[in-house]
């Protein structure tokens, strides 16, 4: 069983204003997929502190798979997808690219995605987006990926031969 943690990224939701629709959402996915949920927080759209968060739940080493939900559009305190490249060591473009395919069956405005996706020592960082419903439908185009993948990373064997479904 892998680990997980959601953080929400919202000026609105930290501040009390507006209740978080995405990341209970997220979690409750992420649970049923087979993940357990060791952490959700949130944060405000400031770029230093969710850095700071994506380093402190990523460095902890007691998650591999951390999922933000937040902060990847135009408006300028969409600011989620520079933190993610600020603290990665390396990308996983595919993860995002595949979001936006995915989500550009159900509306053009997916291409105005900038999710990123990244590995940040054991832990793999996915942005989605702050709407329920765009979250719901990003996560569902990954997620049957997501399990072979934390078994790459892990170091466990994992069969890439082997045709996926």
């Amino acid at each position: 069983m892998y680990h997980a943690a959601v953080l929400t990224v919202s000026d609105r939701s930290f501040r009390g204003e507006r209740p978080d629709g995405g990341g209970p959402l997220v979690a409750e996915m992420l649970k049923n997929a087979g993940y357990e949920i060791t952490l959700t927080a949130i944060v405000p759209d400031e770029q230093a502190q969710i850095e700071e968060k994506l380093r402190q739940i990523a460095d902890s080493g007691k998650v591999q798979l951390l999922v933000t939900t937040g902060g990847t559009g135009f408006a300028p305190r969409d600011v989620t997808p520079e933190a993610t490249l600020a603290v990665c060591d390396r990308l996983t473009p595919g993860i995002p690219e595949a979001m936006r395919y995915a989500s550009m069956q159900v509306t053009n405005r997916a291409m105005l995605s900038r999710a990123q996706a990244g590995i940040r020592k054991g832990t793999l960082i996915i942005n989605l987006p702050g709407s329920p419903k765009a979250a719901k439908e990003n996560l569902e185009a990954v997620l049957p990926a997501i399990g072979h993948g934390l078994e790459m990373l892990s170091g466990r064997p994992a069969d890439c031969a082997k045709l996926a479904d």
